[in-house]
């Protein structure tokens, strides 16, 4: 039987079924723009199911035709043409140390298996949050990209760390420094997705892998995962914190402020490395 959980903000779906905990990022009109209450809805979800022994699969999607565009970068523009954040950068750095630590950082380290499921784009911070997952699925519609260098960020939510570890080095430099798009095919040959499916099949390939993991034996799921992010090296926290202190001051910085701007205007930025 399937049970709407109330997560305290309609940025954010909750659903569970049958063993698996989906959570559905709900803003399509803006093609999932992560807002506060949604990742704040986001963390307590996300705590609750790691001690909730019914729950023993953790789906993340989208909704409408995107998984998730990242930060939102309109209401970083309009925010910077306000004054900016009545925060100091102390402030913000602490702050999202801890959004990040306990969204991505939490769904990486989850001792249950994690699914991301993209119907469409996965962008920025979206992108990372897909990444830090342990499996994921693609339509045949969607793509991914790093999009940081385009907004004049350094990125955030784990993906530099994530993305290394899954393609390497020498293509995850190209992908943050460029920001090219990659779609569902590329993304399958990267090993960047598990299964790419056709969009009318998505739903019911999703269900498929999330109910295979949810009747999976749960206590060895849960070591496995230990012992694969051990074996990576473990070293997620500090890339974390470093990202966050990196992106803080980058959105300081006359280039970031600059590319908001052009994005809302649908311009190509000009960098001026200031």
């Amino acid at each position: 039987m399937t049970t709407q959980i109330d997560t305290g903000t309609p940025d954010l779906l909750a659903q569970q079924d049958a063993g698996v905990l989906t959570l559905t990022m709900n803003r399509p009109q803006a093609r999932n723009a992560m807002s506060r209450p949604m990742m704040m809805a986001m963390q307590q979800q996300l705590s609750a199911a790691e001690f909730n022994p019914d729950i023993r699969c953790i789906v993340l999607t989208g909704s409408g035709n995107a998984f998730c565009a990242g930060g939102d970068v309109k209401s970083m523009a309009a925010d910077h043409a306000v004054g900016g954040a009545k925060h100091t950068i102390d402030e913000i750095i602490h702050q999202q140390r801890h959004n990040q630590r306990e969204t991505a950082g939490r769904l990486f380290k989850m001792p249950k298996p994690t699914l991301a499921v993209l119907p469409g784009a996965a962008a920025g911070a979206g992108l990372s949050l897909a990444l830090s997952c342990d499996l994921r699925i693609m339509s045949k519609a969607a793509f991914m990209t790093t999009a940081f260098a385009k907004v004049g960020f350094a990125g955030d939510y784990g993906g530099t760390y994530f993305l290394t570890q899954l393609i390497g080095v020498a293509k995850a430099r190209e992908l943050y420094l460029l920001s090219d798009r990659v779609n569902a095919e590329e993304a399958l040959r990267l090993g960047l997705t598990n299964w790419v499916t056709e969009p009318e099949s998505l739903a019911a390939q999703t269900l498929e892998i999330a109910q295979r993991l949810a009747s999976g034996p749960c206590v060895a799921y849960r070591y496995m995962k230990e012992n694969l992010n051990r074996a990576i090296g473990g070293a997620v926290d500090e890339c974390l914190d470093m990202e966050v202190t990196h992106h803080a001051h980058c959105a300081q910085t006359e280039d970031h402020q600059a590319a908001a701007r052009a994005f809302v205007e649908k311009r190509t930025p000009v960098f001026n490395g200031r």
